[in-house]
């Protein structure tokens, strides 16, 4: 069996070999780390570096570069990866074939989740979707921060707002209705505004890194979407946070509406100028680039769309 047409430093054909060798290889070399590999796949570290040692033996050349900080792929483990990958995937693709009912999809998924529809959204039903494939075994990571799919191990991920060319595939699922929020007391303190001009005597919850420039109110003014400069006195980066420091009374936030209702049974919070939302945040399925993807992570993808589509708006020009 022939993985890859042998470079020149490969004269001899590539003797067959096992699926889990191939999978602890491709791990290794997605993460680029034998400690995450093992970690993720639930094995010792020595055992993850001996079968990469084999492998290597068995086809003759060096597949990875490695240094007391570092692993990189050869070119040779380029080519290697990019065959082993496709391999695999139709591996589990042929292993799906003789699976008699939904249940018995097994293995691993890790997913990864913004905070606030891990917290509100998924996690509640994610009990339906384990009963009804009880052999996988489900890890979720819940941040706000932009993780990398490839090199953290993820099967997909959920992200909200604007994309940066990743070489991901990224699946349109609708955008998030926005809603500008304030505490009853912060309004008692300060007024409830009317009109744009009306921000000028209120603060603003800041959305962002420390020491990051911009900010200020966004709105649409018919044309475009504009941003109003307002005073702040707390930025924060996670939508924990965030909420927290609304319900706290420390100024204004621009939060997606399915947020709203769970605010205001944590406390009063009201809405103010319905008319001069943000622009809404496009919502957004990532998974890798390949020809096949696993039974478990289609059954997983399908699931969350189901979940996220009724909480969700679609614009006539939106591209998924």
């Amino acid at each position: 069996m022939r993985l890859f047409e042998p470079a020149s430093s490969l004269p001899q054909p590539i003797k067959p070999m096992e699926l889990a060798t191939l999978r602890i290889f491709v791990k290794v070399a997605e993460l680029a780390s034998f400690t995450r590999a093992a970690e993720q796949l639930g094995l010792p570290k020595a055992r993850v570096s001996t079968s990469v040692q084999q492998l290597e033996a068995e086809l003759g050349t060096r597949l990875l570069q490695r240094t007391t900080r570092t692993v990189r792929l050869t070119p040779d483990g380029e080519q290697l990866l990019e065959r082993s990958q496709l391999l695999l995937a139709e591996a589990d693709e042929v292993q799906s074939l003789f699976q008699q009912s939904p249940s018995a999809l097994r293995g691993r998924l890790r997913i990864d989740l913004p905070i606030k529809l891990a917290r509100q959204l998924v996690i509640p039903q994610l009990p339906a979707f384990i009963a009804a494939h009880p052999q996988l075994e489900i890890e979720i990571s819940a941040t706000d921060r932009l993780v990398d799919l490839v090199h953290e191990g993820f099967d997909c991920v959920l992200r909200i707002g604007r994309l940066d060319d990743s070489g991901l595939v990224a699946r349109r699922l609708g955008e998030m209705p926005m809603a500008n929020c304030a505490s009853a007391a912060y309004l008692a303190a300060r007024g409830t505004p009317r009109t744009l001009d009306d921000l000028d005597g209120h603060l603003l919850v800041r959305y962002g890194s420390a020491g990051a420039a911009g900010g200020g109110f966004e709105y649409s003014d018919g044309d475009g979407w504009r941003l109003r400069p307002m005073r702040s006195v707390v930025t924060v980066n996670n939508t924990d946070a965030y909420e927290a420091a609304c319900l706290a009374g420390l100024g204004l936030i621009q939060s997606p509406r399915i947020g709203l209702a769970a605010m205001q049974t944590h406390g009063d919070v009201r809405e103010v100028l319905p008319e001069f939302t943000a622009e809404p945040l496009p919502v957004w399925l990532l998974y890798p680039h390949r020809r096949h993807l696993p039974k478990r992570v289609q059954a997983l993808m399908a699931w969350l769309v189901g979940l996220l589509s009724p909480h969700l708006a679609q614009r006539p020009d939106a591209v998924a």
